[in-house]
């Protein structure tokens, strides 16, 4: 579980206090009427959730540059294309998970020119395959970078691909949203990103001042990657849990004990052991 990787990973790291939480192992954040302490990867404007770093990204830099297929390393590292090499157009695959994805289909074959969008599954709208079809075959995240300007929509919640979209050297578009990840507060809409409203009304005029200005965003690029570099490297995402947990545990008035029922998650043994005294891991 993605939970307990972290927990496990933060144990033979650091020194963690005591903590009790509740852990959302969904996408939705819960909680709304009522305060507890809800730890979620996403949340919302009507929520009180506590956010951490959404699963995708702390997996991907638990295991950077390993069995992942991809990491904010990776990504930062794949500039072969130069911009002036780049499709002038708004690239965008992904499943149909919020209706207005299916919108987005119908502004890129009213504007070809402009977009290159598809639909890479049907499964919430099954009943539109014949209008908004036929699905596409998946791309590789690295060849969105062959088109100059990204394109992030909802799905279900907020879409989990900013942070790698923001690493890399094309211009992001995000969309309005009541959705957010733990580092969306830093951001700065056209200095890291160039908002669109939430009913895509103003996306078609978004991507055509995006190419009258291009030194603009290429600004906007620079600044969103660097942004990246700074804020969400595996370094970061760990330590953000690191300080998540120890603030948590300076507001806990209650004694936290070990209950009934709880079961105990034992590290992995490892083939490679580096002797250290603070270790917790045993030989």
């Amino acid at each position: 579980m993605f939970m307990d990787n972290i927990l496990l990973s933060l144990t033979r790291k650091v020194h963690l206090p005591d903590v009790e939480f509740w852990s959302n192992l969904g996408d939705w954040p819960l909680t709304q009427s009522v305060k507890y302490p809800m730890f979620s990867w996403c949340g919302s404007d009507d929520t009180y959730d506590i956010l951490m770093p959404t699963y995708d990204i702390t997996e991907s830099s638990l295991e950077n540059m390993g069995r992942v297929s991809l990491d904010m390393l990776s990504v930062q590292g794949n500039n072969q294309n130069k911009w002036d090499r780049k499709h002038s157009k708004a690239f965008w695959r992904g499943r149909d998970s919020n209706r207005d994805r299916l919108k987005l289909i119908d502004i890129g074959r009213d504007h070809p020119d402009l977009f290159n969008v598809s639909l890479t599954n049907f499964f919430f709208f099954k009943d539109e395959e014949d209008k908004y079809g036929p699905k596409q075959k998946h791309v590789s995240f690295f060849e969105f970078f062959d088109y100059k300007y990204q394109l992030n929509l909802d799905g279900t919640v907020a879409a989990y691909r900013f942070p790698y979209l923001l690493a890399g050297d094309s211009l992001v578009f995000k969309q309005d949203s009541p959705y957010y990840e733990h580092f969306y507060t830093q951001l700065q809409p056209w200095e890291h990103y160039v908002p669109v409203k939430k009913d895509l009304s103003d996306l078609v005029h978004r991507v055509k001042w995006a190419l009258e200005h291009e030194d603009k965003a290429m600004d906007i690029v620079r600044n969103a990657r660097a942004f990246t570099r700074d804020t969400l490297m595996p370094l970061d995402v760990v330590c953000y849990h690191a300080v998540l947990f120890n603030e948590w545990s300076k507001r806990i008035e209650s004694e936290i004990r070990v209950r009934d029922g709880m079961e105990l998650v034992p590290q992995k043994q490892s083939d490679i052991v580096n002797p250290c005294e603070n270790s917790r891991v045993s030989s």
